[in-house]
């Protein structure tokens, strides 16, 4: 089974989706991660992005690593860890801008797709349910207030880079976020939108466990109705 869970920053996508996995026991996959090491390595090697022949050589040789210890996942650039990296200011203010770009995307959902296959997993995302896996029997899709979403990305970055965020404040956090949301779902290719078929929650006021029972929920509701049609 293939559950998908898209959102927004701030939304507690990732928390919520490895949470989940965790208690069914399904593969986790980050595929923001994913198009933060495409984002690390095309800035590491100063690829242009606006040279479409340079950028489809780069990416066509281009592969990162996965590699999990003690439950945590740890990504891996040209060997370098880069786990910390890809969540830094510098890979952020750029993440929006190069995933967006149709070829990188090409690049991703193809290997997401591979991914997929012969295994019970939770993919967490942007468009998870509307490009990468539409068939998909279970489709997520959190919101949330601006506010909140925006202090909880403060805390998250204060407690893992406190010395490079000190300086963030609420305020910038809360613009940031705006223009993000803004240039995702707006973008040309695969915007940031909840899947016809999704079932949509608000996590503005919900702890990541309410979140994920609210899921069993629906996953429970899910099986009982293929039960009765078969």
């Amino acid at each position: 089974m293939i559950i998908t869970i898209d959102g927004a920053t701030g939304t507690g996508k990732s928390t919520v989706a490895k949470t989940l996995a965790s208690n069914l026991g399904y593969v986790f996959f980050d595929t923001g991660a994913m198009y933060r090491c495409v984002t690390y390595g095309i800035l590491k090697h100063k690829i242009n992005i606006n040279d479409a022949a340079t950028l489809d050589a780069f990416l066509k040789d281009f592969e990162f690593k996965v590699r999990i210890r003690f439950g945590e996942r740890y990504y891996y650039v040209d060997n370098e860890d880069i786990s910390l990296k890809i969540r830094g200011t510098e890979v952020t203010s750029k993440v929006s801008q190069i995933s967006a770009i149709p070829a990188v995307r090409a690049k991703l959902v193809d290997l997401q797709r591979k991914l997929a296959i012969g295994v019970n997993a939770v993919f967490e995302g942007r468009d998870m349910g509307t490009v990468v896996f539409p068939d998909a029997q279970l489709k997520i899709f959190l919101t949330g207030s601006i506010e909140v979403r925006a202090a909880r990305r403060l805390a998250e970055l204060r407690a893992k880079f406190p010395e490079e965020s000190h300086v963030l404040t609420l305020e910038q956090l809360i613009k940031d976020i705006t223009n993000r949301d803004t240039t995702d779902s707006t973008r040309e290719t695969s915007p940031l939108k909840p899947a016809s078929d999704a079932c949509v929650i608000d996590t503005t006021n919900l702890t990541i466990d309410q979140v994920v029972l609210k899921i069993l929920e629906f996953k429970d509701s899910i099986k009982t109705r293929l039960r009765q049609k078969s």
